[in-house]
C-alpha cells in the first residue's frame, strides 16, 4: 500500500483519505481501520506489526495535536487475514514468551535490588554540630548559586530551617546509595526500592544525628516526592 507516497503538493491520495476521515468519515474509518493502540488490545507488538503487516493503509491527522506524527490506520479486513495466518500464531506465541521471560526477569531483579538495599550498610558521616552546620550553609549557598534563576520555596511553617539545610547536606554526601537502584527503572518496583532506600537514610541519618529526627520524618510522612526534595 503506498500510503506514504505524495504527489508534488506532498498530499497523497491516502492523504487526502486521511482528511476525509478527519470530517465526516471519522466513524467510517474507525469502522474499517484499526490503530497501533487497537492493534495493541488484539495481542499485536510493534514488531509483530512491521514484520506481518508493514506499511500502514491509512495516515490521519490526529485530530488532537494537528503538529504529531499522523495517525498510522491499518485495514481490518487485512489485519483479520494476517491474524488467520500460521506465521501469526507462531510469531504471536513467540512475543509471549518473550513477555513471560521478561516479567520474570524484572520481578528477579526487583528482588535482587530490595535485598541490596535492605543489606547495605548507610554509612552517615558523624560530624561535630557546629562543622555540620558549617558545611550545611555552604552546600546550601552553593545550590542556591547554582539554581539562581529557579524559584526557590520557602521551607513550611515551623521548621527549623537549619535543619533542612543539615539534611540537605548530609543527602548530598550519601548520594552514591543511589547505584543501589540500578537495574530498576519505572513501575512498582522502582517506587518499592525507592522507598526502602529513603527510609533506610533517613533512619541512619536520624541515628547519626537524633536532633535531625523531626525533619526526617516530615520528610518521610510528605510522601516521595518532598522526600527526595533535596537530591541524593
Amino acid at each position: 500500500m503506498a500510503a506514504h507516497e505524495t504527489n508534488e503538493s506532498g498530499q497523497g491520495q491516502e492523504q487526502g483519505r486521511g482528511r476525509d476521515a478527519e470530517g465526516g468519515g471519522v466513524a467510517h474509518a474507525t469502522r474499517t481501520h484499526l490503530s497501533a493502540a487497537g492493534l495493541r488490545t488484539r495481542g499485536w507488538t510493534a514488531g509483530m506489526v512491521r514484520q506481518l503487516l508493514g506499511e500502514p493503509d491509512l495516515l490521519r491527522v490526529n485530530p488532537h495535536f494537528r503538529a504529531a506524527p499522523r495517525i498510522r490506520l491499518y485495514c481490518v479486513e487485512r489485519v483479520e487475514t494476517a491474524e488467520r495466518s500460521e506465521e501469526f500464531r507462531a510469531v504471536s506465541a513467540a512475543a509471549a514468551r518473550r513477555s513471560a521471560a521478561a516479567r520474570v526477569a524484572a520481578r528477579r531483579r526487583r528482588r535482587e535490588v530490595l535485598a541490596r538495599i535492605a543489606a547495605e550498610p548507610i554509612d552517615v558521616p558523624r560530624l561535630a554540630p557546629q562543622k555540620l552546620a558549617a558545611l550545611a550553609v555552604e552546600h546550601r549557598d552553593r545550590r542556591d548559586g547554582e539554581r539562581a534563576y529557579e524559584q526557590l520555596v520557602p521551607p513550611p511553617e515551623g521548621v527549623v530551617v537549619l535543619d533542612r539545610w543539615k539534611v540537605d547536606y548530609l543527602l548530598h554526601r550519601l548520594a552514591r546509595y543511589d547505584k543501589l537502584l540500578n537495574g530498576l527503572y519505572g513501575g512498582a518496583g522502582r517506587v518499592a526500592a525507592e522507598e526502602l532506600l529513603w527510609r533506610r537514610v533517613y533512619a541512619a541519618i536520624t541515628e547519626a544525628y537524633p536532633l535531625l529526627a523531626q525533619e526526617c520524618e516530615r520528610r518521610l510522612s510528605g510522601g516521595k516526592s518532598d522526600a527526595g526534595a533535596s537530591s541524593m
